[in-house]
């Protein structure tokens, strides 16, 4: 068993395991922890400002408690159904960057996936995703020719993501990317994930024209992986519930902002 003086191999499982365990609970001890994984309460302390670092829990006194935000990441259901009418109107707004023919590229998120409800009509069409949910939703659709992007499936996410997803995706070549985050930050696209981003990366690498999908929420949410300043995307889709100001601030920076007001 490796304890403080190495690097233990089964590190990034034990903290998804720790990760989950919060997300079920609401609350662990770092005593039952260390004695469940067979570690000490400092790693224990370590494996936990790490995952409070990403935004997945709070540390307390003896443990640690799951955070509101996290809790909004741990089902696609919770997660499609935070901001909904936000998205629909994003999402209408951003498909009129759809032609026939075109191969459109989305990523794991549920603004997305809002835009996949509408792209039936639109076709034919090739579409690019490693999102379970868009290759569930769009199987079988006349008129569309469905790429899914494989490698390691994170549950929470119900995503395929990591190395080898983005690996794939960069062997695609995209007309038009519909892609979201975690949060806005000063003008940066931040993620809770690191595997997550890199096939996002990967997307925005491979792409024409990128699209970034927003609602007001995403501004008002903290993660700490870097993803990409807003000024790298061609469009900026935002909802009507964008504070004015911050929409005159971001316009100033050079962010090629679009109000979804249908």
């Amino acid at each position: 068993m490796a304890e403080d003086g190495g690097m233990p191999v089964n590190q990034q499982e034990r903290r998804e395991q720790i990760r989950q365990e919060v997300l079920a609970s609401g609350f662990v001890r770092i005593e039952g922890l260390a004695a469940k994984h067979g570690v000490s309460g400092m790693t224990i302390h370590r494996d936990l400002d790490v995952l409070e670092q990403q935004g997945w829990l709070r540390k307390v006194r003896g443990g640690a408690t799951s955070t509101p935000t996290a809790l909004l990441e741990t089902s696609v259901r919770a997660r499609i159904a935070d901001a909904a009418d936000e998205k629909a109107r994003i999402a209408k707004h951003a498909v009129r960057l759809v032609s026939p023919g075109q191969v459109v590229a989305l990523d794991d998120s549920t603004s997305a996936l809002a835009v996949a409800e509408r792209l039936a009509p639109l076709g034919p069409l090739t579409v690019v995703t490693n999102f379970l949910s868009v290759i569930n939703l769009l199987s079988g659709e006349p008129g569309l020719h469905l790429i899914g992007l494989g490698g390691d499936y994170q549950p929470p996410y119900d995503a395929f993501l990591g190395l080898h997803t983005a690996s794939m995706a960069r062997t695609m070549r995209s007309d038009v990317l519909f892609m979201s985050t975690t949060a806005v930050v000063e003008g940066h696209c931040l993620h809770r994930s690191q595997e997550t981003i890199q096939v996002k990366r990967a997307l925005m690498e491979t792409t024409g024209k990128r699209v970034l999908l927003l609602d007001h929420s995403k501004f008002d949410r903290r993660a700490v992986h870097e993803l990409a300043p807003l000024t790298e995307f061609d469009v900026v889709v935002v909802d009507p519930g964008t504070p004015k100001p911050l929409l005159d601030e971001l316009r100033s920076a050079g962010v090629a902002l679009e109000v979804a007001e249908g």
